[in-house]
């Protein structure tokens, strides 16, 4: 398989497209006249097991890791260098940050002068920011994408047994007393799912052979929650003291396993349904903007929540109740109606970015500025674009919009501002 995948495409959008419901599905808000309340739906009894369904981050992983084996393959083939090839991805995935990174450095303060209360803003400012962490660790995966094609090559599934078992022996570190440890888990986990790409890409399994990654990975995960230290969940939850994707465990890890068999077994019914025109296209226009959908759906979340908490004092009912499915159409559609303008304002900067240069910084450079870009956007999912944590969150902020600024001026013949402004 040297081809581009258009299963691929439409796994990677469908995950991402998951994710942005997920995200609006679960805000359970009210507003007190001076503070804004926050919940979590799928704090609902039972409702955990929609996580099983809705934390698709492994998709997201597994399509770009096997994505990325293609492309790198297809860029040797044609003589290319892994350096310009490394370039060129990450240009396709910072270009997108720049408006959001502008205009979140300014907004939080422009809203406070025109007499926005501070806490609710604080709380939006930071689920914004939150986002990052998945651009500062995918990023660090495409950095690492050569080397892990290599061990690939020699070792086989072996590459994914070592990550995974890493993984677990992080879990029993942490679950020891040692909380931090975890932390090391958003490259171990993450990475063992990116492998499992590669082995597709390499090898794509039988219909046996996806049906029985369904039913072990979803088994799997079901003995881990039942009888390890893991809970139900497979997000964060309010008050809950351990989290299976804050960091992220290897129970992440089973729970891909299930859902990579299930989108698998389902890949000849995709292949038909993206093979239609309409579908061809709308699969077209939204993964030419795949990363600006991502950036900017909490944006449109908080204007709506903002528009209908702070402004009209809405408060959440009861999560499924008759009322809040009633009111879930409107919440949905006028989330996505103010992300569609978003996606209309910004978007045109992924859509058109320019096609880089055919002189390309040296591989040290790239390097360098990669994981400078990783380290900055890791800084503001930390602290967010609240004015409250101004010293932390803009100054990271400032960075990484100056760094890859600093890289879009070497990398085109254009000054930074003309790439973002262009039409």
């Amino acid at each position: 398989m040297s081809k581009r995948d258009p299963f691929l495409d439409v796994v990677r959008v469908l995950a991402i497209v998951l994710v942005v419901f997920q995200h609006w599905l679960v805000p359970v808000l009210g507003w007190t006249g001076t503070e804004l309340t926050t919940g979590n739906a799928y704090a609902t009894p039972g409702w955990w097991v929609l996580t099983w369904v809705g934390q698709v981050m492994p998709l997201v992983f597994f399509a770009g890791g096997a994505a990325n084996l293609l492309s790198l393959r297809a860029h040797r083939g044609r003589g290319g260098p892994d350096r310009d090839w490394l370039s060129s991805r990450v240009h396709r995935l910072a270009i997108p940050m720049l408006p959001l990174i502008a205009v979140w450095l300014v907004l939080p303060h422009l809203l406070i002068t025109l007499g926005v209360p501070q806490q609710p803003l604080n709380i939006g400012s930071a689920v914004v920011g939150q986002l990052l962490w998945f651009m500062a660790v995918y990023l660090a995966a495409i950095l690492a994408t050569p080397l892990m094609i290599k061990a690939q090559e020699r070792y086989g599934l072996r590459v994914f047994a070592a990550l995974a078992g890493a993984a677990l022996l992080v879990d029993v570190i942490r679950f020891a007393g040692f909380g931090m440890a975890g932390f090391l888990n958003a490259v171990f986990v993450w990475l063992a799912v990116h492998q499992l790409g590669f082995h597709y890409a390499n090898t794509p399994p039988s219909m046996r052979g996806a049906a029985a990654m369904a039913f072990g990975g979803f088994g799997l995960t079901a003995l881990m929650v039942t009888f390890g230290p893991y809970p139900l969940s497979m997000v964060g939850m309010p008050g809950a003291p351990v989290s299976n994707a804050g960091p992220p465990t290897a129970c992440l890890i089973a729970l891909g396993l299930g859902q990579i068999g299930v989108v698998l077994l389902a890949r000849p019914l995709i292949r038909s349904l993206v093979a239609r025109p309409a579908a061809a296209r709308a699969l077209t226009w939204v993964g030419a903007r795949s990363m600006s959908l991502y950036l900017w759906h909490m944006s449109a979340m908080v204007a709506v929540a903002g528009v209908w908490t702070v402004g009209f004092g809405y408060t959440t009912p009861d999560p499924g109740s008759f009322a809040w499915f009633a009111v879930l159409p409107l919440w949905i559609g006028s989330s996505a109606a103010v992300l569609y303008g978003l996606l209309r304002a910004f978007g045109r900067v992924e859509a058109n970015a320019p096609s880089p240069l055919l002189v390309q910084p040296p591989m040290p450079q790239v390097v360098a500025g990669t994981a400078l870009i990783a380290a900055g956007t890791l800084g503001i999912a930390a602290t967010g674009f609240a004015p409250g944590t101004a010293l932390v969150s803009t100054g990271a902020a400032i960075w990484g919009a100056v760094v890859l600024s600093g890289l879009l001026a070497v990398r085109y013949r254009l000054p930074a501002i003309s790439v973002v402004g262009q039409s």
